[in-house]
């Protein structure tokens, strides 16, 4: 009869084989590329972090989380656990990254606990403490290197704008706002929101004549700027893509582009 017939349809429909199906078929709708930013540091050449963001779950414990009820002595133990983590996750990246100079074109890339940590600038060994800080990425291990270099590349550059053309590290702590800046303009979430070094200074110069009273509570971040004229683009994220470019024809930033506007779109649509 026409009422098995429907009974039948709505068993197959909800079968757990066809729901597994779906489900990857769903998944394998979302943008290829998307790449997963665990933190952004800044670190001058003795490994020191100037400014940076933890993103997710990465160098947090469970007691870090303050807890309902908790007073403050606890809750200000777990934030040292947790800062105490990343200081340790920090030397232990300083460890394989000190003394290396990586061009601000060429990013260097190296393993630490698991993680893929990509970076641009520093200084060679023995030059002493000071120097050019080094712009890091870090990501999961099955992270592409290529599109985390990008990013540090991209960053990197902007900053290297913003100090006026040095990223040594007396400028960037003169200039800390500008650098948390960046970094907001750069990613949100440990998701990137731009990778064009020009767009982001631009951005980041955009924000600071709107908002002149912005603070960050950081200690010894400057309200100064280096003189340093920089055409003004819009910092309207990435822009779009040109109808009809196929994938073998774009690059990474215009693959990330891409799949961000692509995730912006699944949005709001739900």
């Amino acid at each position: 009869t026409s009422n098995d017939c429907n009974a039948t349809e709505i068993n197959l429909l909800f079968h757990p084989s066809l729901i597994k199906i779906n489900n990857t078929m769903a998944s394998s709708a979302l943008p290829p590329l998307l790449p997963k930013v665990d933190a952004i540091l800044v670190l001058d050449g003795d490994g020191n972090r100037l400014a940076g963001k933890y993103y997710g779950d990465f160098m947090k414990t469970p007691s870090a989380a303050a807890t309902e009820g908790a007073d403050a002595a606890d809750n200000a133990a777990a934030a040292q656990s947790v800062e105490q983590l990343r200081n340790s996750f920090e030397r232990q990246l300083q460890s394989k990254i000190g003394g290396i100079a990586a061009k601000p074109d060429a990013a260097e890339v190296v393993t630490v606990l698991g993680k893929t940590a990509v970076f641009c600038g520093g200084s060679p060994a023995g030059q002493g403490g000071g120097g050019d800080v080094r712009v890091v990425h870090v990501g999961p291990a099955g992270e592409s290197e290529l599109v985390l270099a990008h990013l540090a590349e991209g960053m990197y550059e902007a900053l290297s704008h913003l100090m006026g053309g040095t990223t040594d590290r007396a400028m960037v702590l003169d200039n800390l706002e500008l650098v948390f800046l960046l970094i907001d303009e750069h990613c949100d979430g440990g998701i990137i929101l731009e990778t064009d070094g020009q767009k982001l200074a631009g951005s980041v110069l955009l924000r600071d004549e709107q908002e002149p009273t912005m603070g960050h509570g950081m200690e010894g971040q400057g309200g100064g700027m280096p003189g340093q004229a920089l055409p003004m683009q819009s910092s309207g994220g990435m822009g779009g893509l040109g109808m009809g470019m196929g994938g073998g024809d774009m690059t990474i930033g215009q693959a990330l582009m891409q799949a961000r506007n692509q995730i912006m779109a699944n949005l709001n649509q739900t």
